[in-house]
């Protein structure tokens, strides 16, 4: 059915002047000037042959036609907004967009995705990495741009590695993980000899520096203090932003990486890497899923958290750390 309809924008014209009973009021809620308000309302007048409006020297009435068309555009303009609604929650209810640190994402959530996307074919998942979602120096709130698409109906989530301070966010504690040395196996062979923690004053020392707060980063200094030795030069050795360039170094053979050990479990139980010393820093921080509150409800999410936590159940036995979730 082919419907002879004026243009929508002056009909979205003429209701809002019809609500304010003014030009000007219409123009502000719409973002136009009056006088565009003004041209529209002509224009439908045009269009329809009749007058709606009784322009008063200071104020705005409707004629006897322009009432009588009003219940019924308002009724039109309901239904478009139903419409689009439902459109939207259906939307809502099936995409979801998690945003998470680089070296998390790429490690540790890429390889667990197919068990989730088993569970939920139903999902369209929307996964990107983004460095804002690791805590900076004196930060503590998420950006609001990695949580909120004002142009899609996107339930977004975050995997953010931090203290957990997100005042105005659902925050749910995933876990914490510890920073362990890792090697090529093909070290423990060679020479120098690798039997003793001083041993590492004759190797490469790595430097994994995800977190750039030096204040809050584990090192080596710290690794080596645990480790009852002393008279070391801690500070030698290459420095990586990113936890995936230090992991790929020490399995070049390149030297001892002291990095996150949720992030070379595959390499430990395939062999590729191997951990010469049993000797742990902990993290200052953890791992934290953060959404909004107004789309923690939507099935989407709800499916993702419940799954998520059930993953980080497992991983907190590993690490030896509170299980966090319900």
């Amino acid at each position: 059915m082919t419907y002879r309809l004026p243009p929508l924008v002056a009909l979205r014209a003429f209701e809002s002047a019809c609500r304010h009973l003014s030009f000007k009021k219409a123009a502000e809620e719409l973002h136009v000037t009056p006088a565009a308000i003004s041209q529209q309302i002509k224009a439908l007048e045009s269009y329809l042959g009749i007058p709606l409006f009784r322009r008063l020297t200071r104020a705005l009435e409707l004629t006897e036609q322009g009432a009588a068309m009003l219940p019924k555009i308002r009724e039109g303009f309901d239904c478009l907004a139903a419409a689009v609604e439902t459109t939207r929650q259906s939307r809502e209810d099936t995409l979801l967009k998690v945003t998470a640190p680089p070296s998390f994402a790429t490690r540790w959530l890429v390889p667990r995705l197919p068990r989730f996307m088993s569970a939920y074919p139903e999902l369209e998942l929307r996964l990107a990495s983004s460095r804002d979602t690791i805590d900076r120096r004196g930060e503590t709130s998420v950006l609001e741009e990695e949580l909120v698409d004002p142009r899609e109906a996107v339930s977004a989530v975050a995997i953010r590695y931090g203290t957990g301070a997100y005042p105005g966010y659902h925050v749910e504690r995933l876990f914490t993980p510890c920073y362990v040395p890792v090697c090529s196996p093909r070290l423990l062979a060679g020479e120098p000899p690798l039997a003793r923690p001083r041993d590492l004053a004759r190797h490469v020392l790595i430097h994994d520096e995800t977190i750039d707060d030096e204040g809050k980063q584990p090192n080596w200094k710290e690794w080596f203090r645990l480790a009852g030795v002393s008279g070391v030069n801690s500070r030698r050795g290459p420095r990586f932003s990113n936890a995936v360039m230090a992991i790929q170094a020490a399995l070049d053979g390149q030297g001892i990486a002291l990095t996150l050990k949720p992030l070379v479990e595959a390499e430990l139980e395939a062999g590729r890497l191997v951990v010469p010393f049993d000797v742990v820093v902990p993290s200052p921080y953890a791992y934290f899923m953060v959404m909004p509150e107004s789309v923690a409800h939507r099935a989407s999410v709800a499916a993702f958290r419940e799954w998520l936590l059930a993953e980080a159940r497992i991983e907190d036995e590993r690490q030896g750390t509170p299980v966090a979730g319900p």
